[in-house]
């Protein structure tokens, strides 16, 4: 007998064991449960709509100036940057007998209410605790009605940290549940990922609505009191339905995906590193030693390339974004229709325009999130898609200071007075405009890092914990800059918004010069069986 044949045959063992799928299917899941997975982002969405759209007015309104304002935004970030890495890389360990995500999702949701309850009695509670009646907005004379509402800040600064801290919850699993069900199926990945986008647009749109209605508190009467005016029974109006929506959505999602548990044998398979024979070959209990943040560490240093460039995109792309997300209703109140806080009633016509505008503008991004595969197709590819997206997102962000200087031709000094039709109409079309390129925002980026991770063996609740890294990395460096920034150049969102175009359009050439091709689809179901699959019977 041949001395060789006992040695192909080990090396041809040992290679069957290392292609063996760690879980029990392949097959992709249908497209009905991705639907009722990616509903849960209408739910979380609503809640980060009425932030975006009522949050920034209502600190202003308990005595927040606006250039300290973007501080408070400083919440989302930095929860984002800590938790959503932390959920992600400990989801993908998760030996819950429920599932690896769905303990992550029920319990964000969880804390979601409770957030809400601090948000929306914050004033309720500061005057009960000594904050004065009298708020920002009031003409009154005497100083303890013009003070900032300590006691109510802390309160609301501290729902809104754990508000953030639960989003990040949310929003990792869930992105993750749906890379576990697609699996190897790029396709099925980048049609999950916009369902997601779909309904991220559907609960903006809710939000924007809810956020504009300014009878919407007469809904539960209960919610105005001596210490909440009409503005702030709206707000707590709005964040108890996004509650009951959230609720909903996520129970009807969860009970309808019966995710199977993993075993510990199987987290060894579970890298962001390239699954080699000579990468893999690491003792299991050293493995199982590495801290969290050593685990970080690794996944950053040994990132591939593709990633890199994903997350250079992605965080130029943010940084393009956030100065117009975070006060784009702000800018409207102040800039398009002149008003100033707490002085007439212009600024909250303003606002009211923007939540409106951002309705316009989500009701695009639904549209076209169902519509990003066939953009694709059309323009050439992923990488020539995201480059017009922030193409148009440049250009959107740069015509600002047109509309701008427009609106106060229009009004001609007069404090009172409107902008003219033709500047609402320009405005309302900016933000309309807008939600084409926030489709490609909320869908690509995502898409391709589960493609990525994929493609390199990781595992994909630490691979969205790192994508996230480049969006709340450029939020931190926006609230904290942004505030002086613009203080620096007379005040106003001009500036702010100006950085933001230039970034847009850096972020589209990196994305068409260096973003690096898709990995060719898995048709064949042997490859697939090859490879990771999902968890999902």
């Amino acid at each position: 007998m041949d001395d060789k044949q006992p040695l192909l045959f080990l090396l041809e063992q040992q290679q069957q064991q290392q292609q063996k799928p760690i879980f029990s299917s392949p097959k992709p899941a249908s497209h009905k449960k991705l639907i009722l997975v990616s509903s849960i982002a209408a739910g979380i969405q609503f809640g980060w709509a009425l932030q975006l759209s009522l949050l920034t007015p209502y600190v202003q309104l308990l005595g927040i100036p606006h250039k300290y304002a973007a501080f408070i935004w400083l919440c989302g970030p930095i929860s984002g940057m800590i938790v959503q890495p932390i959920i992600g890389y400990h989801s993908d360990r998760c030996l819950s007998r429920w599932g690896r995500r769905r303990p992550f999702i029920v319990s964000g949701t969880l804390l979601v209410v409770i957030s809400v309850m601090f948000i929306s009695f914050a004033a309720d509670l500061g005057h009960s605790l000594g904050d004065p009646l009298g708020d920002t907005s009031s003409s009154a004379s005497s100083s303890s009605s013009n003070r900032p509402k300590v006691i109510s800040i802390t309160i609301f600064i501290l729902g809104f940290w754990i508000l953030d801290v639960a989003n990040n919850m949310l929003q990792g699993p869930c992105r993750a549940l749906l890379a576990d069900l697609t699996g190897t199926d790029q396709r099925r990945t980048r049609t999950a990922n916009a369902f997601y986008s779909f309904f991220m647009a559907v609960g903006n749109i809710l939000g924007f609505a809810a956020g504009s209605y300014t009878n919407l508190y007469k809904f539960l009467p209960f919610s105005k009191t001596e210490a909440c005016d009409v503005y702030c029974a709206n707000l707590k109006t709005c964040f108890f339905m996004a509650v009951i929506l959230l609720l909903t959505l996520t129970t009807i999602a969860l009970t309808s995906i019966q995710e199977k548990p993993i075993t510990a044998s199987s987290l060894s398979s579970i890298s962001i590193l390239p699954s080699t024979i000579n990468d893999v070959e690491m003792d299991e209990e050293a493995e199982a030693n590495i801290a969290f943040v050593g685990e970080i560490v690794k996944a950053l240093r040994d990132l591939p390339r593709p990633m890199w460039v994903l997350l250079l995109v992605t965080c130029l792309n943010w940084i393009g974004w956030f100065p117009f997300l975070l006060f784009d209703t702000d800018w409207m109140g102040r800039e398009v229709y002149g008003g100033k806080i707490g002085e007439g009633k212009q600024y909250g016509d303003g606002v009211r325009a923007g939540s409106f505008g951002l309705m316009f503008n989500s009701v695009v991004l639904g549209f076209t999130s169902l519509g990003v595969e066939w953009l694709a197709k059309k323009v050439g590819g992923v990488k020539r898609l995201w480059f017009f997206a922030n193409l148009v997102l440049s250009i959107g962000l740069a015509s600002t200071v047109w509309i701008t200087k427009v609106a106060e031709s229009s009004r001609a000094g007069s404090d009172e007075a409107d902008p003219a039709l033709g500047v609402r109409i320009s405005a309302l079309a900016l933000f309309a405009v807008l939600g084409v390129p926030l489709a490609v925002t909320y869908s690509i980026p995502f898409a391709l890092a589960a493609i990525f991770s994929n493609s390199s063996g990781a595992g994909q609740g630490l691979a969205m914990g790192v994508l996230n890294l480049a969006v709340v990395i450029p939020q931190i460096l926006v609230s904290v800059a942004s505030g002086p920034w613009d203080a620096l150049f007379g005040g106003g969102n001009l500036p702010a918004f100006v950085v933001g175009a230039v970034a847009a359009a850096a972020s589209g050439i990196v994305a068409l010069t260096m973003l690096p091709a898709l990995p060719p689809d898995f048709t064949n179901r042997s490859r697939i069986m090859r490879t990771r699959s999902s968890p999902f019977p």
